[in-house]
This record gives structure tokens, C-alpha cells and sequence, in this order.
């Protein structure tokens, strides 16, 4: 009996062995609050559950594998993914289909959104591109990857999803700010957008992201057409109070007065339903889960594990912080899912499969 107890316990070691547990324990505890939300959002239907489990089960797939490939292999496949992942991307805006544009590939069996593969693919490519480089980043070695940057997040705003291709973009931006850019360079990218902020009004945006930015900054103007969404949502989040109206027993969700209430405006729903206690939770798990990418960051031994950990750590946070803010009015609504808890698989999955190259970066530091 002792002997089948080691060999049981020999075999975990070994297959948690490139795994950092305080992480996977934190996308673990989302990945289950995630679940009864969404349960509780889908009006109890398993269905949603148990596809969304299934997403959950691919992506910590994806994670132990990613999380077994060393720094170096990944280094040196980094171009090849990154060209790989553009081809799609291209694809998309020919055969591609969506609610505004053309965001989804229909594969008959899933849907598959090309834009997420980029959320890992693009980092890589910074961070691989910035190890070779004299670092802090020169003029010339910042204008090379601001192409880099900027490459496939014009091709991801041409679909248009302006969501994806923000942060797909500051996943890139944070590989350079951790590479030693200075801040006044983000001031000047600041600076320019606004300035050009006049033409993407009158040429670039389409009607219905007008409306959404108008709706962020008055809301009341439409409120039962464009500000309804956002008008419920804060219902929703003021209800819950510190307890919260108990799990199953929201209002705004289950008399469907909130809308996208299992995707976009989830976060809601717990805010409903777990009140302030329970975001408080969320939240909080949700900072371990940055500080710990970080941690394995400062802990790395050479510039490109440091700064692609680091940038996924950050990114993951925009995430978080982009979707809270939409959901409460801080920000126009811009279709950015609450990660691990937003029903979506392509999302899930790439989310997963970044922090399992993080944990890679542990493993050999």
C-alpha cells in the first residue's frame, strides 16, 4: 500500500512539476466562481456549464503543455508563431462573420476568433525581438516594434473589434515599458491619439461605436435603446450591496433586464448576486494572479522570459480593469470579456495557454 502511495505521489511530482501551484490554485478558484455564475446567469441551464467546463478543460490543457516547453524552444519558434497567427487574421476579413464585422471564423464544429491567438503571439514576438536589442530601446529599435505592434492591430481594427486590438496592442506596449521605454513615450503615443481622436470620429468610426462612446458620456440619452445596457448594469451592481441578493436570486439577470449577462456584463451579475463581499473576492484573486506573473518575472534569468511573463501579467490586469470599467460606466462598452468568468471558449483557452508559457518561465528561471 505504501509502495502504491508513492508511486501516486511520485507521479503528481511529476506532472505538476513545471506547474506553479499558487497560480494554478488562483485560475482554479476563478475558473469554479466563473461556473456558478454563469449557472446562475443561465437561468440553471448545465448546458452553458458544461460547455464552458469543456473550454476550461482545453485551456489547462494548453496551459501543462505550454507550461513543459522551455524558454529557449519557445524563443526560437517565437517569428514562425507570430507569422502564423497573422494568416488568420487576414483570412477573417474575407470569410469571417460577426455581429458588427467580421470577428468570427465558423469552423462547423466552434467558432474561432483569430484576434485571441494574437494576445499570446504578439508579447512573444516583442519580447523576442527586445532581447536581441541594446535595452533601455532606442528610437530605432522602438520604431521597429511599434510596427510589430502595430501590424496586427490594424488588421484586428479593420474587422473592427476595438476591444481586441487595445489590448492585443498593450500587451506589446507593456513588453516595451518593461524593457526600460521611458514614460515620456507613452506620453507623446498619448498626446497623438488625441490628436487624432477628431478624424477617427468623422472617418474611421463606424455608427454604432459613435453611439457607444456618446452613450459613456450620457448615458440617460437613449435609455431605452443604447444606454439601456449600461444603465442596467449599474442596477444591477448597486442592488447587491455588501451581501449581495443571493446566488440565483438576481433580479436585473433573471427578469432579463440585463443584457449579454452571461458574456460582456457578467461581472454584473456577481456584483448582484455576491455583492460587494464577492467582488471584493474576485478582485482579490485577480491581483494574486498579476502579482504572481510578476513575481516569476523579477525572478527570471534572461531579458526575453522577463519581459514576455511580465507583459502577459500586465495584460491579463488590462483585461480586468477594462471590463470592471465598462460594466460601471468608467468606460465606453467595447465587448472585452471579465477573463475566466465571461462565457467564451477562444478566449478562455488563450488566456490559459499564456499563463501556462508563465509558468514556464518559472520553471527555468
Amino acid at each position: 500500500m505504501k509502495t502504491f502511495v508513492r508511486w501516486l505521489y511520485d507521479l503528481f511530482l511529476r506532472f505538476t512539476r513545471t506547474l506553479d501551484l499558487p497560480l494554478l490554485g488562483a485560475l482554479i478558484a476563478l475558473m469554479v466562481v466563473g461556473l456558478m455564475v454563469l449557472y446562475s446567469a443561465g437561468n440553471e441551464s448545465p448546458r452553458l456549464v458544461i460547455a464552458q467546463g469543456a473550454r476550461y478543460c482545453v485551456g489547462l490543457g494548453a496551459l501543462w503543455l505550454l507550461s513543459r516547453v522551455s524558454p529557449t524552444q519557445l524563443r526560437s519558434v517565437t517569428p514562425l508563431v507570430f507569422a502564423a497567427s497573422l494568416l488568420p487574421l487576414v483570412a477573417v476579413l474575407f470569410i469571417g462573420d460577426g455581429k458588427h464585422g467580421n470577428h468570427w471564423i465558423n469552423l462547423g464544429v466552434f467558432y474561432f476568433q483569430p484576434a485571441e491567438l494574437l494576445k499570446l503571439s504578439l508579447p512573444m514576438m516583442a519580447a523576442w525581438y527586445l532581447q536581441q536589442q541594446r535595452l533601455p530601446p532606442r528610437f530605432m529599435t522602438v520604431v521597429t516594434c511599434g510596427v510589430i505592434i502595430g501590424v496586427p492591430t490594424g488588421l484586428i481594427l479593420l474587422q473592427p473589434d476595438f476591444g481586441t486590438a487595445m489590448l492585443v496592442a498593450s500587451s506589446g506596449a507593456f513588453a516595451l515599458f518593461l524593457a526600460g521605454l521611458p514614460w515620456r513615450w507613452f506620453a507623446v503615443a498619448g498626446a497623438s491619439g488625441a490628436a487624432i481622436a477628431p478624424i477617427a470620429w468623422f472617418w474611421l468610426l463606424r455608427p454604432y461605436q459613435k453611439d457607444r462612446i456618446l452613450t459613456f458620456l450620457e448615458p440617460e440619452r437613449d435609455p431605452l435603446g443604447t444606454g439601456w445596457n449600461i444603465i442596467q448594469s449599474k442596477i444591477a451592481i448597486g442592488s447587491g450591496h455588501w451581501t449581495g441578493q443571493g446566488w440565483g436570486q438576481g433580479t436585473q439577470s433573471h427578469l432579463d433586464y440585463l443584457p449579454e449577462h452571461t458574456t460582456d456584463f457578467i461581472f454584473a451579475v456577481l456584483s448582484e448576486e455576491f455583492g460587494w463581499i464577492g467582488v471584493a473576492v474576485v478582485l482579490a484573486l485577480y491581483v494574486f494572479v498579476v502579482g504572481r506573473c510578476l513575481w516569476i518575472a523579477s525572478e527570471a534569468r534572461d531579458t526575453y522570459s522577463r519581459l514576455l511573463a511580465g507583459a502577459l501579467g500586465l495584460a491579463f490586469s488590462v483585461y480586468v480593469i477594462v471590463n470592471a470599467s465598462m460594466i460601471s460606466g468608467l468606460l465606453p462598452v467595447v465587448g472585452v470579456p471579465m477573463p475566466l468568468l465571461s462565457y467564451g471558449g477562444t478566449a478562455a483557452v488563450s488566456l490559459l495557454a499564456g499563463l501556462g508559457v508563465v509558468m514556464a518561465m518559472k520553471e527555468r528561471r
